[in-house]
């Protein structure tokens, strides 16, 4: 099963904000130095970015794949204690990642279920996997619940 992450007009909106930011402050730069400097953060960035950034959420009876823009992350399903539905809350608190650039990604913290690392677009799309490590991960996909059923199933088997 596989389904298509989709970013929130917030995140669209914010990307495409930083992007035109990046580009504007290039051109003031003063000099060559300062442009150079410049250029390879904005590369910096953006590889990151791209590594992180989550496309699609994808399930079978081994694993659960985060398809990234550079590289696949996959979970063993013999490592998944559990899976069901979650909505970050508004004290949701990002420790180390992106809250919009590219989607949501990197280290969060919220009040009842503590730190997690995050893949999605939109938070109404989210589901929560708890490993048996005690590791937390919030993904977020196109017909969550579903995923959630499909990840379920696997996990009875």
């Amino acid at each position: 099963m596989k389904q298509q992450v989709t970013l929130s007009k917030f995140c669209i909106i914010s990307t495409l904000l930083c992007l035109a930011l990046f580009v504007v402050c290039a051109f003031i730069m003063p000099g060559m130095w300062e442009e150079i400097a410049w250029g390879v953060f904005v590369v910096i960035m953006l590889i990151i970015s791209l590594y992180y950034m989550p496309m699609s959420i994808s399930a079978d009876e081994n694993a659960i794949y985060i398809n990234r823009s550079l590289k696949i992350k996959s979970i063993s399903m013999t490592e998944v204690k559990s899976a069901k539905l979650h909505t970050p809350s508004m004290s949701t608190i990002r420790t180390c990642g992106s809250g919009g650039f590219m989607g949501y990604w990197g280290w969060f913290r919220e009040r009842g279920i503590g730190n997690y690392f995050a893949y999605y677009g939109q938070m109404k799309d989210c589901f929560l996997v708890e490993l048996k490590n005690g590791h937390k991960y919030l993904l977020g996909c196109k017909n969550a619940p579903k995923m959630v059923e499909y990840i379920n199933k696997q996990l009875k088997k």
